[in-house]
């Protein structure tokens, strides 16, 4: 068997690279996509809708397949399974209980289209590697405008629903009991979240969007609880791994994909445990005072409650 070396190292003709024209599409559609998902991820977190964004990325594979199987652009399959899966999950998952159950049944049925696509497709094998893993240095000029339309409209609906949607995300019952249009909310929020999926699975793949959408949102959340703020630093996140992802893949011949999540990754869990060093710190000042006994009429000393 033989075995090929990997060329990994520096390489002295980086920013050359980095310059190119591949590259630049590269860093301003990895921008838009981060953008994106960090207008979104806060909201995919606190609807508890994680599972639901992993979910959808993989529902779009089989409209992947399926496209190549008919003969039109792989990104009109992807977006049409992505946001068809996330209007159904919209529609008929109003609880958090209700939406795991149909997201897990349309991701059996989807899943199974995808094989059944792929078996018939001859020339889809290149691109279920693309929609798995991604391919960010292959995004061309036209996606770049699609990407910026895509963005835009995200941009706009999320300006405008951004309180009744943050009132039914935080508490759904008294939202709708307030007359918040909890269902319509939901629907279109999961048809955004498509969209997101969308453009996201093309720069990381469905394998590895999670991180990309939900990671730097849970990091933001763990630094501030206001919303607004938690959103501009979850993107913030997306864009420095993005940025260094790409310029680190440039510098040392590695895949961008796998360098953008380990990123925001290395970021969560540096967040996650300065958090717990300071919990820790906290709960050992508070270990004295939570230890002292209270007297009370049965714990105290029989010579307390007897008057001697």
């Amino acid at each position: 068997m033989t075995i090929h070396n990997i060329a990994l190292g520096y390489q002295r003709d980086w920013w050359p690279i980095l310059m190119s024209g591949f590259m630049r599409n590269a860093l301003i559609g990895g921008t838009i996509v981060a953008v994106a998902a960090g207008l979104i991820g806060y909201f995919v977190v606190v609807r508890h809708s994680a599972f639901a964004a992993h979910a959808l990325a993989h529902i779009g594979l089989p409209g992947a397949t399926g496209a190549v199987l008919v003969g039109v652009p792989v990104v009109v399959g992807l977006g049409v399974f992505c946001v068809g899966g996330a209007l159904v999950i919209g529609l008929l998952g109003k609880r958090a209980t209700d939406r795991e159950v149909v997201t897990g049944t349309v991701l059996s049925m989807a899943t199974g289209l995808g094989l059944f696509f792929n078996s018939q497709a001859t020339k889809s094998s290149s691109t279920m590697t693309n929609v798995l893993f991604g391919n960010v240095l292959a995004i061309s000029h036209e996606q770049l405008v699609g990407f910026a339309v895509l963005l835009a409209v995200l941009a706009v609906s999320v300006g405008i629903i951004y309180r009744p949607l943050l009132f039914s995300s935080v508490n759904a019952p008294v939202a709708e009991a307030k007359g918040v249009p909890v269902r319509v909310l939901s629907v279109m929020f999961m048809a955004l979240l498509g969209l997101t999926v969308t453009m996201a699975v093309q720069a990381v793949g469905t394998l590895l969007l999670f991180a990309l959408v939900v990671t730097p949102a849970a990091t933001a959340i763990m630094l501030t609880p206001r919303p607004v703020m938690a959103m501009v630093i979850s993107t913030a996140i997306s864009l420095v791994a993005v940025w260094l992802g790409l310029t680190a893949s440039a510098m040392f011949n590695l895949p961008p994909s796998f360098l953008i999540v380990s990123i925001a990754c290395a970021i969560w869990s540096a967040v996650w445990a300065s958090n717990r060093r300071r919990r820790v710190a906290a709960h050992a000042l508070d270990e004295p005072t939570d230890a002292l006994p209270i007297l009370t009429s049965s714990t105290r000393p029989a010579s307390a409650t007897s008057g001697v």
